[in-house]
């Protein structure tokens, strides 16, 4: 079953440097922008409202004062992380609509909370033209949040910021995977010797966006969910120039789309954030008609009525439902507690699915499986149509059988000590 995705704003702006001595950054503007394209209309989703972050305003701040704003993005990254955790607990997916780099301090804290409350890990997709991973053991001085938010949310950098909750890291290093940056980024060497794993924009395009969506889950094999932060200047500035630091070499909208499309097409991708994006540089709204395509047609998984997200088949016949202490294991995958029935008002365990196999080109269907159709207890997806091209006719998504531990909150013990039955409204909509 779809999950509802929940659309919230985020349009803050206290993570750049001023463009100039008398403007300020117009990447606030962008929720607003993208709106005016009817993207809430064509995702279907919710309207999660606008977080309004406070006034931006340098002040009399100097290099050598730590990260700038750091009072208010703090104070923000608290709102926004439980704005997030409200969404995730409806069972909805959350799309937020940055503003700047700093919004993923707010949702990491949320996906650090998450881990907490679920007994495991949550990793990070980092999506983004420059690795943002400047901080005072690598540089003379730091101070545009926006620019050190992967240093940040791995716990590098003053506590304020980069512990709030006293949480730190909210990420570990292993846990996170950074995909298009330049092949010549600035700190790609201590990226490395973090034990962050990369692939730079040539090896992505060598391999294909949908098999680099697939590695990318790979790797996060261990972890109970993951977040995905995209930062449009991981686009060509030949195809998008409105960000604040423009970059040769990156990809195209097509390649983002299939990326995106594949990075989503599994439960275990708990939200996604989108950054960066200026419409100040946006005289005519093409810039952001064009992102609002590549969104919509990137998180069709999540929100085509026909795109079933991944989900464990019941078995012929079709199983008891029992209480247990403890989750069940087949294939590697942890059975969520409602039996793999997914999202909460989804199918009953025991009811027979369709769902036809990856690349066949048939949408799901209403009906049960056929014997030959995949095994109990295997994985399968409905198929994203993407746009034919030289780059679109790669598969997306990684393979059913791919992908780390269903995410699932720790249950409840009842009088007996034995978990409550059905899911809880925080794990709904996750596993």
């Amino acid at each position: 079953m779809m999950r509802r995705i929940a659309v919230l704003d985020a349009p803050t702006n206290l993570g750049l440097r001023p463009p100039t001595s008398t403007s300020v950054p117009g990447c606030g503007k962008a929720p607003g922008a993208l709106r005016d394209h009817d993207l809430l209309a064509r995702l279907r989703a919710r309207d999660a409202g606008c977080l309004t972050p406070p006034r931006y305003d340098p002040g009399d701040w100097r290099p050598g004062d730590g990260v700038c704003h750091a009072r208010e993005i703090s104070g923000y990254s608290l709102a926004l992380a439980d704005r997030i955790g409200a969404i995730i607990d409806r069972g909805e997916f959350p799309l937020v609509l940055g503003g700047d780099c700093s919004v993923l301090l707010g949702s990491a804290l949320a996906m650090h909370r998450l881990g907490e409350a679920v007994g495991g890990r949550i990793g990070l997709v980092f999506v983004d033209g420059h690795s943002d991973f400047r901080h005072p053991g690598n540089a003379s001085y730091v101070g545009a949040a926006a620019g050190e938010d992967l240093a940040l949310v791995t716990g590098r950098g003053q506590a304020d910021l980069a512990a709030i909750e006293g949480r730190r890291p909210y990420f570990r290093d292993i846990d996170v995977v950074v995909l298009g940056i330049r092949a010549q980024d600035e700190y790609r060497l201590d990226l490395q010797a973090a034990g962050i794993i990369t692939r730079p924009v040539p090896a992505l395009r060598a391999e294909g966006a949908a098999r680099t969506a697939q590695w990318a889950h790979e790797q996060l094999a261990d972890c109970a969910g993951y977040w995905v932060h995209i930062d449009v200047d991981v686009l060509d500035p030949a195809v998008m120039p409105a960000v604040d630091a423009p970059d040769p070499g990156g990809i195209a909208f097509a390649e983002l789309e299939i990326l995106l499309a594949g990075l989503v097409d599994t439960p275990h991708c708990l939200g996604v954030e989108l950054t960066v994006f200026d419409p100040d540089y946006d005289l005519d709204g093409s810039y952001a008609a064009e992102i609002v395509n590549t969104v919509v047609a990137g998180l069709a998984p999540v929100s085509a009525p026909e795109a079933v997200p991944p989900r464990l088949l019941p078995a012929a016949p079709p199983p008891q439902r029992v209480r247990s202490t403890g989750p069940a294991t087949l294939a590697g995958l942890a059975t969520p507690p409602n039996g793999g029935a997914g999202p909460a008002g989804g199918p009953k365990p025991g009811s027979p699915v369709g769902i036809a196999p990856l690349g066949s080109g048939e949408p799901a269907v209403d009906e049960p499986a056929a014997a030959t159709g995949p095994p109990p207890g295997g994985l399968a997806s409905a198929p994203v149509e993407t746009p034919v091209s030289a780059v679109a006719v790669e598969p997306v998504g990684p393979p059913a059988a791919v992908g780390p531990g269903l995410l699932r909150r720790v249950p409840r013990a009842d009088e007996d000590g034995a978990p409550e039955d059905g899911p809880s409204p925080s794990s709904a909509g996750i596993a």
